[in-house]
């Protein structure tokens, strides 16, 4: 007698197999995630783990932080989440993986690609250069790491719910140009506490399409409020109606989908009447590669 499949058996086969298939992707463009993350872990020691890791996560960690139900789930086939090591030790290989089928050449290059394209639109379309930026739902700071080059006079700072990749972030930045150095933000993005009206540039790269609408919707008020009048809230993120997404086949959507729980929420919402109902003049929007568009909303 066959045994019975169960959905959780099969949105846990659909997760290890879409590891496996970046896994794969990463080795098949010259990049050896497996060896890279174990040299990060060890960070040059003979250690399976090298305990400065956790130190460091203590200096950032913000203890009396209250995680939001919708954060608490498994995201991008981790149990954990974003809360633990490997998810954030793996972020930066993963993110050369997944982005570098967005160029021809199809290389290690695509995520930088990716970015680089992000803070060109930024700096041709924004009418003077922003001195104070925020950086929502950071990451290990690739996003952050691109504003920096961008713009390497400003006042950075990058704002994410895990201390783990915060703590991944400062480590993987330390040293890099830019003057003064970043500053990282243990908060969830819906709630910095951040002044009002204390900065130039609010940016959010690639974030929407891993939160809940409800979500969505607090982190554009948010950046309402901590904008500047005549301030920038940018947001670079996957394109709903990007032809990519229209013509994917059924079982590689499933497999997206397994490791992005909300991606149907950011779908189906209409970002730029999300934006005008929270205070913002109506928004650009550029595509900056074939899965990828910029918006640009300013505060009136």
């Amino acid at each position: 007698m066959t045994a019975p499949i169960y959905p959780c058996h099969l949105a846990n086969f659909a997760k290890d197999r879409a590891r496996n298939m970046m896994i794969k992707r990463a080795e098949s463009i010259g990049v050896y995630w497996l060896d890279e993350v174990a040299q990060l872990r060890a960070r040059g020691e003979d250690t399976a783990f090298n305990p400065v890791w956790e130190q460091e996560r203590e200096g950032i960690c913000d203890r009396t932080l209250h995680y939001p139900d919708y954060y608490l789930t498994s995201f991008h086939a981790y149990d954990e989440g974003n809360l633990g090591w490997e998810p954030a030790l793996e972020a930066s290989v993963a993110a050369k993986a997944v982005h570098a089928r967005l160029w021809p050449e199809g290389d290690a290059r695509g995520d930088s690609r990716l970015r680089q394209s992000y803070t060109d639109i930024l700096l041709g379309q924004l009418p003077q250069s922003p001195r104070t930026i925020v950086d929502l739902g950071c990451s290990t700071g690739l996003s952050t790491y691109a504003l920096q080059r961008a713009y390497p006079g400003a006042k950075i700072t990058g704002v994410d719910l895990s201390d783990y990749f915060l703590t991944v972030a400062r480590y993987q930045t330390t040293g890099q140009v830019g003057n003064p150095p970043i500053t990282w933000l243990h908060a969830a993005a819906e709630a910095t506490g951040l002044g009002d009206n204390s900065a130039d540039l609010v940016s959010a790269s690639l974030v929407f399409h891993e939160l809940p609408q409800a979500a969505i919707l607090a982190v554009i008020q948010e950046a309402h409020r901590i904008l500047r009048p005549g301030g920038h809230f940018t947001i670079m993120e996957m394109n709903p109606r990007s032809e990519v997404y229209k013509k994917m086949p059924p079982y590689v959507l499933t497999l997206l989908k397994s490791t992005e729980p909300y991606l149907d929420q950011y779908f189906s919402l209409d970002l730029h009447q999300a934006l005008v109902d929270r205070g913002f003049a109506p928004p650009t929007e550029t595509q900056n590669t074939a899965r990828h568009r910029v918006v640009i909303a300013k505060k009136q």
